[in-house]
């Protein structure tokens, strides 16, 4: 837990045109606010998927809630082992312990503004991920590093079912 970090003392203003972007072929994350900016209270971060692009495979978070703000389009969401459809002006609160992923909707693009709350210091997660995509890490280094970022991967028959039905 962030527990460390001080409440922030002054509001925190992040310009769009000034945050640092992770991209690959199907997604671009505006990285807002990190734990470490925030004093531990929030992590936020907004992601553009083109059609379809898958988010993140089936996961769960020990020690924070995730929030999903569906700015534009439409985002599939697995909780649990069901799975619902997030359009534009929805709100989801997964709380920890529950298994979810998400992509962009079939067929649409998505726009969702993503906050962990407590904040988690997850944009050194992200730019794993993104050197991953690239090549320059291994994918045992994502395994290797869910207590770290508190990110547990787990097998989801009714996401890969969802994957397969409607890509």
């Amino acid at each position: 837990m962030n527990s460390t970090h001080p409440h922030p003392t002054a509001a925190l203003v992040v310009r769009a045109a000034e945050a640092e972007t992770v991209s690959d072929p199907s997604s671009t994350m505006t990285l807002l606010a990190d734990s470490d900016t925030t004093g531990g209270l929030v992590t936020t971060y907004r992601s553009r998927f083109t059609k379809g692009a898958v988010g993140a495979p089936a996961h769960f978070h020990t020690r924070a809630s995730e929030l999903f703000h569906v700015l534009d389009g439409a985002l599939e969401v697995l909780l649990g082992e069901e799975i619902t459809t997030l359009t534009a002006g929805d709100f989801l609160l997964v709380p920890p312990h529950t298994t979810h992923a998400f992509r962009a909707a079939p067929g649409h693009d998505a726009d969702v503004l993503c906050t962990f709350t407590p904040g988690m210091g997850r944009f050194d997660y992200f730019r794993l991920l993104n050197r991953v995509l690239r090549g320059e890490a291994s994918p045992q280094e994502i395994k290797d590093s869910s207590e770290r970022f508190d990110n547990h991967y787990v097998d989801s028959p009714a996401w890969r079912a969802a994957l397969e039905s409607r890509s």
